[in-house]
């Protein structure tokens, strides 16, 4: 069970300040409950029930709309992901201190862009980001639902 599924259940409660510990005291000890909430132990199933209610059944999670790698969608996904891996490399890059020992000019700069290029490639290939996978799930649910 989660803790966190107890904690969103008085979110939305109303806060009820007690004027003295001796209130709360009283309160408790004259009905065993919290007041306005029941016992912890009613707390607890209520929670299990309503998290129970909020999993998946394992039919559904069987249902998940499958990925056609020959898709003219999942290749633009693809692209997506290669970009964004480049990006990600490039700025990684950029924190690295170019010693200026070495002027590549112009000519370096389209080569190393090039290299990364490939590099974002190869990684969207074989690193299985995922990230093509999932743009693509949440794209084409539309046409399958």
């Amino acid at each position: 069970m989660e803790i966190n599924a107890l904690g969103s259940q008085f979110v939305n409660q109303a806060y009820v300040p007690f004027s003295s510990a001796d209130q709360i005291n009283q309160s408790l000890s004259a009905t065993g409950t919290t007041p306005g909430l029941g016992t912890f132990e009613d707390l607890l199933k209520q929670a299990q029930s309503s998290q129970a209610q909020a999993e998946l059944p394992s039919s559904a999670i069987s249902k998940t709309i499958p990925i056609d790698k020959n898709d003219k969608l999942y290749e633009v996904c693809m692209e997506l992901e290669t970009f964004l891996i480049k990006n990600l490399i490039k700025s990684m890059r950029g924190t690295v201190q170019k010693t200026g020992l070495l002027d590549t000019g112009f000519a370096g700069e389209v080569y190393e862009d090039m290299l990364y290029d490939e590099y974002a490639k190869t990684f969207a290939q074989n690193a299985n980001f995922g990230f093509a996978e999932m743009a693509y799930r949440e794209l084409s649910q539309g046409i399958y639902s």
